[in-house]
């Protein structure tokens, strides 16, 4: 018994852990160092307040808790054995690691976009998703948000992955930083997109932040998490989002643009 207790309390500080150290820092920058220089990045012309951003933490503490008792149930239970998690790193080819990583991913996603539709049922939203809603102004700290119900949801990913896809451990391990990251990116409340995405295949592909932020701002639309396929296959997708996303990017570009109009000609163009 007090081995479990350990292994559930590490398990538990390191999601928390994570949680607070890249929340916090994209939190730090944004929101507390630089937000007049990020000001044009800003999604929404308002901002969120200390109680939502305490409202968010407290909700991601729990929701932190219960990812570790699945973490814990998938690793150190008897339920591992009916999973395809390997332990030795040479089990298979060594590219098949990161491989491993983009496809937890894509299934991640699939998974996500579908069990996000099924939350926001009229009949389950209010049990359910309302608490990650009400956060219609994101911040980082959103990312973790949940009633515990949909923790157990969203969790249920870290049950699901390693059941029909071989995974290393330290491949489930970067599926879960990549994925928070991109997650925490979502949330920002700040777009950062660079300016050539807009103009190549990438944008039809990935979310932005932009994306996500029309989901909570709108309530309707935009469901899905990594990349945009299952909300333009489902007719999903917000009507607004590209006319949202490229008002934004004018907004941060604008003032490059107006230096670029305004510097003088070249002494020799002048002659």
């Amino acid at each position: 018994m007090e081995v479990i207790v350990e292994q559930l309390a590490l398990l538990f500080s390191i999601t928390l852990f994570r949680y607070l150290f890249i929340a916090g820092v994209a939190f730090l920058i944004f929101y507390k160092l630089f937000p007049r220089r990020m000001k044009k990045n800003k999604i929404q012309g308002r901002s969120a307040g200390k109680a939502d951003f305490i409202r968010e933490v407290g909700y991601s503490v729990t929701t932190s808790l219960i990812f570790a008792v699945i973490g814990f149930l998938v690793l150190y239970t008897p339920f591992k054995q009916y999973t395809l998690v390997y332990d030795q790193l040479d089990a298979f080819p060594w590219w098949y690691l990161p491989v491993s990583v983009v496809l937890s991913l894509v299934i991640h996603d699939t998974y996500f976009y579908w069990m996000h539709r099924l939350l926001h049922h009229r009949k389950i939203f209010r049990l359910a998703h309302l608490v990650h809603h009400k956060s219609t102004n994101p911040s980082p700290f959103a990312s973790y948000s949940f009633h515990f119900i949909e923790s157990i949801a969203e969790g249920g990913i870290l049950v699901l992955l390693p059941m029909v896809l071989p995974m290393h451990p330290l491949a489930i391990m970067l599926f879960i930083v990549i994925g928070f990251i991109i997650n925490v990116y979502g949330h920002l409340g700040y777009e950062i997109m660079p300016r050539w995405v807009r103009h190549s295949f990438l944008f039809q592909v990935i979310n932005t932040s932009v994306h996500h932020n029309l989901h909570h701002s709108k309530f309707k639309g935009n469901y899905g998490l990594y990349f945009r396929h299952w909300d333009r296959l489902r007719g999903t997708e917000h009507p607004d989002y590209v006319k949202e996303y490229d008002r934004v990017q004018a907004q941060r570009f604008a003032r490059k643009k107006e230096e670029k109009e305004t510097q003088p000609a070249p002494a020799s163009l002048r002659a």
